[in-house]
């Protein structure tokens, strides 16, 4: 009986375990996924000066939505990459992070690693129909 008991008891703080960390490793990536769409929308808003004070136009200058967001990910601690797609009008961040496990140790995982995607359409305006 005490064996039986104890291996039950094993198995069910391994079942616990992959439970916790399994959660942990969800909320990580939402945090991923939340970081990468800010980071793209913080790019979004960098608008070309030049333009803009002039009152020439109001875009959105690539390389500075690029900058931007690449600030954004370093204030908050995390790596990431960001693309321009579309000819410039498109930016993508992607953003890894890992999740440092906290039962899964037990059995040499010590961290997963996860990763959130997010992307920002480089518009300025408002279009109503005609």
């Amino acid at each position: 009986m005490a064996v039986f008991t104890a291996v039950c008891v094993l198995a069910l703080l391994a079942i616990i375990g992959l439970v916790l960390d399994g959660g942990g490793k969800l909320r990580a990536a939402e945090r991923a996924d939340a970081l990468a769409t800010e980071a793209a929308r913080a790019g979004g808003q960098a608008l070309d000066p030049g333009a803009a004070v002039t009152g020439a136009a109001i875009r959105v200058d690539p390389q500075a939505a690029a900058a931007a967001a690449q600030q954004y990910l370093h204030r908050a601690g995390v790596s990431g990459q960001i693309s321009m797609s579309n000819g410039g009008t498109t930016l993508n961040v992607t953003v890894t992070d890992t999740y440092p496990t906290k039962f899964l140790p037990v059995v040499g995982i010590g961290s997963m690693s996860v990763t959130g995607r997010a992307s920002a359409t480089l518009l300025h305006g408002v279009d109503q129909p005609e």
